[in-house]
């Protein structure tokens, strides 16, 4: 069964170098084991979803730029996230601040094609259908 995602949650881009840790805002006033328990609206860039180190999508405007400069060969960028979309699916039984719960399954994608998905969940115990 899956597992509820809270604050400082390790997520992984399949195109950054690096992990990041996700941050919940305190607006939805619920706790998943300590830290904040989060839904799927929590994906916006730069809030809640931190950079992954270097970011080596081709799709990404800085990476083909340098890359093209270097004569094709791939040179990785800064990593910018651009999860403009929301965690898909979530947990639709389990609603938090009247969006579907943040499960541990659930992935977001990049604009630059990048899969956002969770390695750890920050939570243990607490199981969502």
């Amino acid at each position: 069964m899956p597992q509820q995602v809270s604050m400082g949650a390790t997520l992984q881009c399949s195109f950054g170098a690096a992990t990041s840790q996700l941050v919940v805002l305190p607006v939805h006033r619920v706790l998943g084991e300590g830290p904040l328990a989060a839904n799927i609206m929590d994906h916006m860039p730069m809030q809640n979803i931190m950079p992954f180190g270097m970011c080596s999508s081709l799709a990404n405007p800085q990476v083909a730029s340098a890359t093209a400069a270097a004569s094709g060969v791939l040179t990785p960028q800064p990593c910018i996230p651009a999860t403009l979309t929301p965690w898909a699916p979530g947990a639709p039984t389990v609603l938090l601040d009247n969006q579907p719960s943040l499960d541990n399954v659930s992935k977001c994608m990049c604009n630059w094609g990048g899969v956002v998905s969770i390695l750890d969940p920050a939570t243990v115990r607490t199981m969502i259908p």
